[in-house]
């Protein structure tokens, strides 16, 4: 399946979402079940480490993969596709003469892998004709055999496609009952089998699952022809297929009666819900411009953490390596050396790959570094960037942080986000404290449209509920809502953010990056937060 054939299948089930390329072949449900024996993955690693040793490499790593798809659109009361897809194979990396080289073969024969990581070898042997300075790489100390899984209740790919057709069908039915014109709703579920080797000594086996349900709910005023639109408010995770079976505990009533969830999700109640919110938004007013304080739920707030901190603070990104495609940052190394104040006393961001949950969440990336947690900014102090093998003595670090990661087997691994989240408040906070504390602002839940500049330091961010705050109460539904920002001017504006009690996470299946693109899973966790004197815009289009 190429990429037109992707977007053709998944569009009128994921809405505005923009898909990423997708390779694989169509499969049966039942292969997914299946896995590479391990004997052979290592058997298969150990050729390609002594082709690559013998061709002359000083170092080599061998990740062997198995990637599999399931998605399952729908609209109202119709299937629109069930697709299942894999894509195996492996891909060799190799340091020859002090230059990196790759290659990757389909073909998993021994002699199919001996020749790709010979190729590996030559490819390094010639780019080192073009390099200034040799590699340098963090050591890593080899780990042997070992293994880690996602721990999951249900296997997402074991529940029987009838199951979740069922599930889907009867959640588009609730939204239209509740008073929806159109809805459709999806089931994108991943699982990852990898394998990675490398000349250090470790043989690490993982095996990854992911899961999303997006949907999206619009109402329409036949009078006028008006309409509107509210998308799910569910998150990604890093979970098996419990994630759809909601537990009272998960439910989180907000200041306004939107509900969100923590770590279930009710598909049929945020359907209902959004089908009642989209026909509000039809009649609610539209915001006035002006300066706002604003109180963001995590629902939202992951996104404009991923862009504003996320992002700027890759270290490849800082250096430049980025710039052709996907921009620079305004965080340069100069700044942090003095100690740059991003953002206010009450802002900690943290990288974390190690929080149960989280699509970010591995024992090891794609170097075989054990992933960690560190601090970004810390009381609003930029202190850190992330880094991988071959970046960490630009730091002066003595390992990588652990966030090198490629999106298959055919790619080549690099510097990617980790989990990247705003540490909860330390005092007593919940959320309606928080509001009671605000005489003129904007509730903003959910994630919308959004646009930042190549360095990530203006932005403007939309959102999918927006409730209007008058002298400490949530008063009534806005529309038309957008905020923008300079990066360290929004986060110096922090001046609370809630506790521990209501952190939540948001996140992405398609994190771009790379040229050729590449595409990452990330989460965000965060509280809801409090920002003074923010400048909001009225993105309402005029048509006369």
């Amino acid at each position: 399946m190429d990429r037109r054939d992707f977007l053709k299948l998944t569009g009128a089930g994921l809405g505005a979402l923009v898909i990423p390329a997708f390779y694989g072949r169509a499969i049966a449900a039942e292969a997914l079940l299946t896995k590479i024996d391990v004997a052979t993955k290592k058997r298969l690693a150990d050729v390609a480490l002594g082709a690559a040793r013998s061709g002359g490499a000083t170092y080599c790593d061998v990740r062997i993969g198995r990637y599999l798809r399931q998605f399952l659109v729908t609209r109202e009361d119709k299937v629109q596709n069930v697709v299942n897809t894999e894509s195996s194979g492996v891909g060799i990396r190799v340091i020859a003469n002090g230059a990196w080289g790759f290659a990757a073969s389909s073909d998993m024969s021994t002699d199919a892998v001996a020749k790709a990581a010979r190729q590996a070898v030559a490819i390094a042997k010639a780019n080192a004709r073009l390099q200034a300075k040799p590699v340098q790489l963090a050591p890593v100390k080899g780990v042997g055999e070992v293994s880690w899984a996602t721990p999951i209740v249900k296997n997402a790919m074991e529940v029987p496609i009838k199951d979740k057709v069922d599930l889907l069908l009867g959640v588009n039915a609730a939204a239209m009952q509740a008073g929806a014109s159109f809805v459709n709703s999806t089931l994108f579920l991943v699982n990852e089998q990898k394998y990675f080797a490398s000349t250090d000594g470790s043989y690490i086996d993982q095996d990854v699952h992911r899961i999303w349900a997006p949907m999206q709910v619009t109402a329409v005023d036949k009078t006028s022809g008006k309409f509107r639109t509210r998308d799910g408010l569910s998150s990604p995770r890093g979970l098996g297929f419990e994630y759809l079976d909601a537990k009272p505990a998960d439910r989180v009533e907000l200041p306004g009666g939107a509900v969100v969830y923590r770590d279930s999700y009710d598909m049929k109640a945020d359907a209902i819900a959004a089908a009642k919110q989209a026909k509000e938004k039809l009649s609610a007013p539209s915001v006035k411009p002006g300066k706002y304080d604003l109180a963001l739920d995590p629902s939202h707030t992951w996104l404009t953490i991923h862009e504003s901190v996320g992002h700027p603070l890759e270290l490849d990104r800082v250096l430049g390596y980025e710039a052709n495609y996907a921009g620079t940052s305004f965080a340069t190394l100069d700044k942090w050396k003095d100690k740059f104040k991003y953002g206010s006393d009450q802002v900690t961001i943290f990288a974390d790959k190690t929080q149960p949950g989280t699509l970010g969440a591995v024992a090891y990336d794609d170097e075989g570094v054990k992933t960690q947690r560190w601090d970004l900014i810390k009381d609003g102090v930029l202190v850190n960037y992330q880094a991988i093998r071959d970046q960490a003595h630009i730091l002066g670090l003595k390992e990588s942080q652990g966030c090198c990661y490629a999106d298959s087997w055919s790619s080549v691994q690099f510097q990617r986000m980790a989990n990247v989240s705003l540490a909860p408040g330390k005092a007593r906070l919940s959320p309606a404290e928080m509001i009671k504390g605000i005489e003129n602002g904007i509730y903003i839940i959910g994630n919308g449209s959004f646009s930042i500049d190549q360095q990530r330091y203006n932005a403007q961010f939309g959102g999918q509920l927006f409730y209007e705050i008058k002298n400490g109460e949530v008063t009534r539904q806005i529309e038309d809502v957008a905020y923008q920002i300079r990066t360290p001017e929004f986060w110096n504006a922090c001046v609370a953010v809630c506790d521990e009690s209501d952190y939540r996470f948001g996140g992405s299946f398609f994190d771009g990056k790379g040229q050729p693109g590449q595409v990452s899973a990330v989460s965000h966790g965060s509280a809801t937060a409090r920002f003074n004197g923010i400048n909001v815009i009225n993105t309402a289009r005029s048509l006369g």
